[in-house]
């Protein structure tokens, strides 16, 4: 028989799944369920180093801590470190072989769970969890309708928003941009009430001096309660350490058995050396003696092993995010494996300067990368430009798609009976179609991923509807999104008390924008 253009068409095959569905009774179709609070991995992680590279790079992180010594500013942790018995000069400290090492690995645990307001969108970190986090700590935005300037409070909180709305991320992040029309001093009690009051997700803290740290804890006190607090996870903090190795403190949130993410900020050529090897050796000792750290001022306190790593070009001196950048992640992945704490690296982050085709490939090899490390607590998941200097509102929702993509990807494979589907291939048998079958009307919403911003219309469709890249797709998303966004509940006694806080906090601070 000939088949004719018009007969082999969407209309054929609609007729046919119609005539089945006369012919057979179908099950409902099932909705989709909520998104899970954060991602359970069930692909293998990808191994880069082999044995011998592995155990080369620790005793080199060994030999570094031993024989060369890390300057530490911060008269607290020194005498921690003189009470451990730390060899101490001045600043400078160096450590016995394995002395870091054991200490973290007889306390720190390997996973924990950080509490969000709301219980159903607490998170594990560690093992084979798997947990999104946005952008951090740019001072620019940008998007398709907004030309590059300083970030403001609104900005930020419109990112939080944005956040919380999100499926695909499980956090609300740090400072997603800074609201730099906020005094410094000052800036973090709106950053913290953005996070507390308009997204009932996980949060982190204000790190740039004690007394904000401290600050954060009491607000966390006060929307939590004291006490679950006192033996609870409710909120996590990123300590920099300024490599090359200086590193000053981590005590406010260890002290109050919050966990802190160690992270030295590794540029190749500049702060590290340029071999992706000597990188990583000198990361980990830095990193070692921060975690050690944090177990000396509360033994089991939550931590994380954070890697950030820049390359650098050798003719201007930019940063660049490449190759060796993806390589040196996936080393870093492994040595916390081994050391047996959770692991934290970044992102989608791009050099480009727009949501073009450049920021594509660049977000998506790093996220890939990032996922096949083994990674736990992924920093600048979304919306990072100009290597992390520019949130960018339509790379945040672009990257949204990506991640739910790529997540999947974690998910691993099915082999179960109910996926193998002998019933339904009996069912339709030689020479029909999968349309309108039951296997199939049960699944339809969920069986593949459901991109929110990205078009698979055909070229008329688009045209038709106004002929929009992706970047103008998602600035019309975030309209869309922010016109319906609606705050989670908070009790307004403990929103007064935020506000009372904040009111008594900020008439003591000073109103400095240095």
């Amino acid at each position: 028989m000939v088949y004719s253009r018009e007969r082999i068409s969407y209309n054929w095959i609609t007729e046919l799944a119609e005539s089945r569905r006369r012919r057979k009774q179908t099950s409902a179709p099932q909705d989709a369920a909520p998104p899970p609070p954060y991602i359970t991995r069930a692909a293998p992680v990808y191994y880069i180093l082999n044995e011998g590279q592995i155990v080369a790079i620790e005793e080199a992180a060994e030999d570094i801590l031993e024989k060369v010594g890390v300057e530490v500013r911060h008269e607290p942790s020194l005498k921690l470190l003189r009470e451990a018995g730390c060899n101490i000069d001045g600043e400078r400290v160096t450590f016995e072989r394995g002395f870091c090492r054991k200490l973290v690995m007889e306390n720190a645990p390997s996973e924990f769970i950080q509490n969000a307001r709301n219980p159903k969108n607490s998170v594990k970190i560690g093992e084979d969890a798997l947990v999104l986090v946005p952008v951090y700590g740019p001072l620019f935005v940008a998007a398709s309708d907004i030309d590059r300037r300083y970030g403001t409070l609104e900005d930020f909180n419109n990112f939080v928003r944005l956040a919380h709305l999100s499926p695909k991320l499980h956090h609300t992040g740090g400072p997603i941009c800074e609201p730099t029309d906020i005094p410094v001093p000052k800036r973090h009690l709106d950053m913290n009430y953005g996070h507390l009051a308009l997204s009932d997700k996980c949060l982190m803290g204000a790190v740039t001096s004690k007394d904000r740290a401290e600050d954060t804890i009491t607000m966390c006190e006060i929307v939590f309660g004291k006490e679950f607090v006192a033996t609870n996870g409710v909120v996590s903090a990123l300590i920099n350490i300024n490599s090359p190795l200086v590193l000053d403190a981590a005590h406010v949130y260890a002290a109050a058995n919050q966990a802190t993410v160690i992270t030295p900020f590794m540029i190749a050529g500049a702060s590290s050396p340029t071999t992706v090897a000597g990188l990583v050796a000198q990361s980990v000792a830095e990193t070692l003696v921060g975690l050690a750290i944090t177990q000396l001022v509360r033994p089991g306190a939550p931590v994380m092993f954070g890697f950030m790593m820049l390359g650098m070009s050798m003719r201007s001196g930019s940063p660049i995010r490449y190759d060796e950048t993806w390589k040196s992640m996936l080393m870093a992945g492994q040595l916390a494996r081994r050391l047996g704490v959770p692991y934290q690296c970044g992102g989608s982050s791009s050099n480009s300067k727009l949501p073009d085709a450049q920021s594509g490939w660049e977000g998506a090899l790093y996220v890939m990368y990032a996922m096949l490390s083994g990674v736990n607590f992924l920093i600048h998941a979304t919306g990072t430009l100009e290597a992390g200097l520019v949130a960018n509102f339509d790379k945040f929702l672009i990257d949204c798609d990506m991640l739910g993509a790529s997540s999947r990807m974690m998910s691993g494979i099915d082999t179960s009976p109910d996926a193998l589907v002998f019933d339904a291939i009996a069912e339709v048998g030689p020479a029909d179609n999968f349309l309108s079958c039951a296997h199939t009307m049960t699944r339809y919403k969920t069986v593949f991923c459901q991109p929110s911003n990205a078009d698979g219309d055909s070229f008329e469709q688009w045209t038709a509807a106004g002929g929009l890249d992706a970047a103008k797709r998602a600035t019309k998303r975030r309209y869309d999104m922010l016109a319906e966004y609606v705050a989670p509940p908070l009790d307004p006694a403990i929103d007064a008390a935020l506000n009372a806080f904040m009111d008594e906090r900020r008439a003591i601070l000073p109103d400095s924008f240095a």
